[in-house]
């Protein structure tokens, strides 16, 4: 007769309330606290700024201000006590936010960077909100987390976006002719343009929601030519869905830089590095 016994292993999996995490955990969600929160500082400033943003000379256009547009001089808005002409940056910024701020990796980022919860993988949180968040706990299927999902529509918006800011970028390689009519210039300036319009791009059909609009809802690959088709896209944009949160991150220093050497070439604190007059 067998008799089977229980085997007890030979070491015990340390739980997440002994720390498993041996890495430097914290440098991530610290670093994007940091470089967001910079971010969100400077864009603010610049939005109400409302100047500094376009430099007719070289065709540079902030993308905070792209597309650019003219507001009536009676659109005003009160900051601070101040009336202020409404800056065009109000009207834009809303779109491509929208579609950072309920992306998929900037989620992950903001909670933990922001909100500590969670602030890592086996990582165990403080006590206040270990034990709060399993009282009502609702994730992202009530308000206000729900508008998150709105993702997958605001992807379309930003696609849209990034026309202008090509158009921006190419418009950026010519500058006023002697006696009229354009010709070729590329500054620096022309430089990170399109260095920024590129990781933008990455950045925006590396989506998630793209990925799927793409290839989701499929359930042969092999059946028709159009689905074989879909299904090479959708090999490609998985190729870039790999590195999604980088391409976040590299796209917004981007576009933060590009707009800085923008405002500082503008008010003369900088001149721009010519390469081709």
């Amino acid at each position: 007769m067998a008799l089977h016994t229980q085997q007890t292993p030979h070491s015990k999996r340390p739980t997440i309330a002994e720390g498993e995490r041996k890495d430097n955990w914290l440098m991530a969600p610290l670093t994007f606290f940091l470089v967001f929160g910079f971010f969100v500082v400077w864009a603010t400033f610049r939005t109400f700024n409302n100047d500094h943003f376009f430099i007719e000379k070289y065709n540079y256009l902030s993308p905070f201000y792209s597309p650019l547009i003219t507001l009536p001089e009676s659109w005003k808005i009160m900051v601070l006590g101040r009336s202020l002409h409404i800056s065009p940056s109000l009207l834009i910024l809303p779109f491509p936010l929208t579609f950072r701020l309920s992306c998929y990796y900037y989620r992950k980022a903001l909670y933990r960077s922001f909100l500590a919860d969670p602030l890592a993988c086996a990582v165990k949180e403080p006590k206040a909100l270990d034990t709060m968040r399993y009282r009502k706990y609702t994730g992202e299927r009530l308000f206000p987390l729900i508008a998150v999902n709105f993702h997958r529509y605001a992807f379309f918006a930003a696609a849209i976006f990034m026309i202008f800011l090509w158009k921006d970028a190419f418009e950026a390689c010519t500058v006023p002719a002697t006696g009229g009519g354009i010709k070729f210039g590329f500054g620096l300036g022309t430089l990170l343009f399109f260095v920024n319009v590129s990781l933008l791009t990455a950045y925006t059909f590396s989506c998630h929601s793209w990925r799927h609009f793409v290839g989701g809802k499929v359930d042969c690959y092999s059946c028709s030519a159009l689905s074989k088709t879909r299904y090479g896209l959708w090999q490609k944009i998985s190729f870039l869905n790999e590195k999604h949160g980088t391409w976040a991150m590299m796209s917004l220093i981007s576009v933060l830089v590009t707009d800085i050497y923008v405002f500082l070439v503008s008010s003369g604190v900088l001149t721009d590095l010519r390469f081709f007059n």
